[in-house]
């Protein structure tokens, strides 16, 4: 089991189980949406995610929700009709996210030159 939440403590959420991936996106829309050169994303099983205080949700692109909280803005999750039963959880809103160890990177294509993997 793991917790997180939000700046402001609004949106809180507690996982079950392990992830079925933690790794790290290059993608422009995730650097938009975060504010950061790339994002580390833990993904799970949507019904692996209780929550307590919904995220809001922006349709950041055709078939993308990302979850925020709507008081203090922190950015929270992802989902996306390409894995319609998973919700993707930045790993900085963990309560402790060093538990967590990407397993590699996606969208390398577009990563920003600083933050490419090495041998791609």
């Amino acid at each position: 089991m793991a917790t997180g939440g939000c700046q402001c403590g609004r949106v809180r959420f507690e996982t079950s189980g392990e992830p079925r991936f933690i790794a790290n996106c290059h993608c422009r829309d995730c650097r938009k949406a975060t504010g950061a050169a790339f994002s580390t994303w833990v993904g799970f099983e949507s019904n692996q995610i209780t929550w307590k205080g919904e995220p809001d949700r922006f349709a950041s692109s055709e078939g993308v929700q990302r979850g925020f909280c709507k008081t203090c803005g922190t950015p929270l999750t992802y989902q996306g009709e390409k894995w319609p039963d998973e919700t993707h959880i930045l790993i900085g809103v963990f309560d402790q996210p060093e538990t967590y160890t990407p397993k590699g990177d996606v969208f390398t294509e577009d990563a920003l030159p600083f933050s490419k993997p090495k041998g791609r």
